[in-house]
Formats: C-alpha cells, structure tokens, sequence
C-alpha cells in the first residue's frame, strides 16, 4: 500500500516537473525542497502517504473572476481570450464555477467537473471531498458544480481563469461559497465585479461579505480589484461619480477602506454615447483602467512563482516552529494526564486488594510468587488466573485511559489552533504519537531529530537561494548592461 502510494505521489511529481522544466528551471528546484518536506512529514505523520505538500499548491498562476449575476464577469472574460466562450446575458446563465485554460487543440471543449476533481494539477483537486463534509451527499454531485473549458487563445497560455456563478440565493448556496472561499485562497488574482446598473447595493449583502469583509484582514488583500462594471449606463444622466460614490460607500461600511475601485465598460455591448466629449471621457477612462487590470493580469505569473515560494517557506517553518513544538507539549500534557489517570487506577486495585484481604481471602499471599510453590496445585491455579486477570484488565484500561486523554486533547485543539494547516498537522502527527504501540514515556515527536531538522534547514537555505534567482531574472541592481546574470548554486547534498 505504501509503495503504490508513494508512486502515485511520484508520477504527479514527475509530470508537473516535466511541465516546470520548459517553463520555469527555478519552480523545478522547488518541488524537489518540496520533496524533501514530504520525507519530513511522512515520518512525523503529518500527511499521508498518498499526498504531497505539492500537490496542494496550484503551479499555474489562477486569476478568478467573481462578483454578482450579470454583473459582465463572462462578457469580460470573453473579451480578456478575445472569444465567445462564456454565454453571457442579464440573468443567470451558468450555476457553474467554470475553470478556463489553454489547449492545443483548436475546438473548444467543456469537459465535467470529474476533470477538475481528480487532476492535482488544477485548484480543485478532491473538491468533491471538501463539498460533501458541507452538505452530505453533494460530493457526489461535482458536475453541478464545476466544469473545465479549454480553447486555443495565446491570453491564457502559463494560466488558469475562472469564472463563477453569482452569489443570488439557491439550494446550492452553503457549497458554492465553501468553494468560492477556496478558490480565494487560492488565487494569484481575484477580480471582484459590481454592476453599476443596480447603484444600491444594499441587496448584495451576500457578495459584500463574502468578497469584501472576509478580504480587509488577509495578508494577501492586494490581490483584489474591486470592479464597477457598464459603467457606460450612467452616462445618460452623467453620474458616474454619484454611482461610484454609492458603491465606495457600501464597501466602506463593508469594512474595506483602501484599495482600487476600477470603472469599465465592454464596448462592443456599450450603450451609444451621441455626445462626443462625453463619450471620449467615459472611453478614456475605460481605457486607463484596462490597462492597469491588464498589467496585473501579466504580472500573476511572476507574483505566482514568489507565492510558491513563500508557501514553501511558510510550510517549512510551520513544521520547524510551529508543529513540532505543539506536539511535543501535548505529548507531554498526554503523559501527564494518563499518568495520572493511572494512578488513581492503581490505587483503586490497591483498595481493592486490601478488601478482599481484609474479608479473609488470602489475595496478597496469591500474588507473592516465592509462596506459590508451598500452596496447593488449585491455590497456585487460582492465583496464576488471578494475576493474569489483574495484569490483562489493568493493561487494557491503561490502553482505554490513553485513548480517552488523547481525544480529549484532539478535541480542544479546533479552539486553541486558528491556522487550519497547523491544525491539520498537530493532530495528525499527534495521532500517530499516541498509537497503542508507541511509548508513552518518549515525548520526542516520531520522526523528529536532528536529521529532519537538517532537512528543514536546507530547504530554508535553499528558499532564499530561488528568491535570489528570481530576482536575477528581472533585476539588475549594478545598471551595467553588460552585468552577468549569474545563477546562485542551491544545497542539493
């Protein structure tokens, strides 16, 4: 079972390292620091056999397009790949979280969302399993909620777009937000739009907390452009500004009070604009805010190979810091509180014994061994029994008090741990650390000593090194023209 996992875990690594190797020489030296965190984990049991730390990392920069129904999320982007891939319209025309990306092959294809689920190359890798802990019975169900669209267009080579349904209330509402949450998180980009047709926004509650509350505490909150969209539709009574003014409005009471607020139109569906001077305004603005949203949509694959970098970092010191510490000191409550437990069981078989003594059984002399050979045969029958009994029931309720202080560890550590990624680690490598067959007395977390640290430290060493390599590539601080673009050597002993 093991060998077949790990090969499993080794073919999706060899394929996305054979991707990497045209397309980025410095993203292929990570997966082999991410390799080296996987022999960590696997020997701290901090995820499975059939995983990688790589495998949770989405390796094409992810741009998602999220905002309310017919509020031009699928016009814009089928004016972005200069196609008519998305089917656009004022009310709903997709209850789907549609997933975009490059084909060779010239016709376009929609594929189900299976294409999505079981591929660890795209962000929604075993989302199936994620929907079915929300609402039981759904994970069955991936195809009504993603589907995979691929076309020939150069806009989406080295990247992935995607497009949501809208936030309106349907009986599909826990798990579409559970997923948009996901996708979030998971994003290089996230384009947020509103509809300047509808200029109050007190109906978009659900979308104002959702993508705006939830965003103003992130470390990552610069990946958000907030986007008034058919602004062209204000330019009949000329109040752009006042509409504008409303939606900036509603987003500070959201709690969002920095950021870029965009204003644009799609010309091709605008409304005729007959004054002149109006229409040179509203276009030049339209063109000024494109470019800034075009300029971050290239920028995401740069910004995308300094976030995998940083989750790298962020995971290493997550085990060194964080996961190793934490174990141990439940380790160390565990043995405490069994200790303890087992005490009070002792002394309540040493109560025990000293009644049935008290009642005239001759218990203490059955449980001397030197004085088994001047008893009777049936006496030393029956005290044999006696202490195999004693010693089985005491071992099995040592065994069910070890197992009892543990869960309820595990239980208070939803409360005490925030980071869901700790959390998952802690308990996962505390499980194994509690097994039945593992010592009790060695707090020492298992698969933690000075080689694992070693590895960890490496693979720190090394982050900066592709740091360093990534800026070469863009950087030149001496301004020679002439200056080498040299190429730092990484720790792979």
């Amino acid at each position: 079972m093991f060998n077949s996992a790990s090969s499993q875990v080794d073919r999706r690594l060899n394929s996305l390292e054979k991707h990497l190797k045209q397309e980025n020489p410095v993203l292929l030296q990570v997966v082999q620091s991410f390799r080296e965190l996987d022999r960590v984990a696997y020997g701290m049991g901090l995820i499975s056999n059939e995983e990688s730390f790589a495998t949770r990392v989405p390796w094409w920069p992810l741009i998602s397009v999220l905002g309310t129904f017919s509020s031009g999320k699928s016009s814009f982007i089928n004016s972005f790949i200069g196609q008519k891939l998305q089917r656009t319209g004022n009310q709903a025309v997709d209850d789907k979280f549609t997933v975009i990306c490059f084909s060779n092959d010239d016709k376009v294809r929609t594929l189900p969302g299976l294409a999505l689920d079981a591929d660890p190359r795209f962000p929604f890798y075993q989302m199936s399993h994620q929907i079915e802990n929300v609402v039981h019975g759904e994970g069955r169900r991936i195809d009504a909620y993603l589907q995979l669209k691929t076309c020939q267009t150069e806009k989406l080579r080295g990247k992935i777009l995607i497009d949501s349904p809208g936030f309106d209330a349907d009986a599909q509402r826990t798990s579409t937000l559970r997923i948009t949450d996901h996708i979030m998180d998971l994003s290089d980009l996230v384009l947020v739009f509103f509809d300047a047709r509808h200029p109050e926004p007190g109906a978009m509650k659900d979308t104002l907390e959702h993508l705006v509350k939830n965003t103003i505490n992130r470390t990552d909150s610069n990946k958000f452009l907030f986007i008034l969209n058919q602004v062209d539709c204000t330019a009949r009574e000329d109040n752009l500004e006042d509409v504008t003014a409303a939606w900036q409005r509603a987003l500070s009471q959201a709690g969002l009070t920095a950021g870029r607020f965009y204003q644009i139109f799609n010309p091709d569906a605008a409304l005729p604009i007959e004054d002149p001077t109006l229409r040179a305004r509203y276009d030049n603005k339209r063109q000024d805010h494109m470019r800034e949203i075009d300029d971050r949509i290239r920028r995401v694959e740069v910004e995308r190979a300094y976030r995998i970098i940083g989750v790298l970092e962020h995971t290493a010191k997550l085990m060194m810091n964080h996961t190793a510490p934490m174990t141990r000191a439940l380790l160390q409550r565990w043995r405490k509180h069994t200790l303890i437990l087992d005490g009070v069981l002792m002394a309540l078989l040493g109560l025990g014994i000293a009644g049935l003594t008290a009642l005239g059984l001759p218990v203490a002399s059955w449980l001397d061994f030197y004085s088994w050979t001047t008893q009777p045969v049936w006496v030393q029958v029956l005290a044999t029994t006696l202490a195999v009994a004693t010693l089985s029931t005491v071992g099995f309720l040592h065994f069910m008090l070890r197992r009892f202080t543990a869960n309820r560890i595990l239980d208070k550590l939803p409360r005490k741990i925030q980071d869901p990624d700790l959390r998952e680690y802690v308990a996962n490598a505390f499980r194994k650390n509690t097994r039945s067959m593992r010592p009790m007395l060695n707090v020492r977390p298992a698969g933690w000593g000075k080689l694992a640290q070693m590895r960890i430290e490496k693979v720190l060493k090394n982050t900066d090194m592709y740091v360093q390599n990534l800026n070469d590539q863009f950087t030149n601080p001496s301004g020679r023209e002439d200056a080498p673009n040299p190429t730092i050597q990484l720790d792979v002993t």
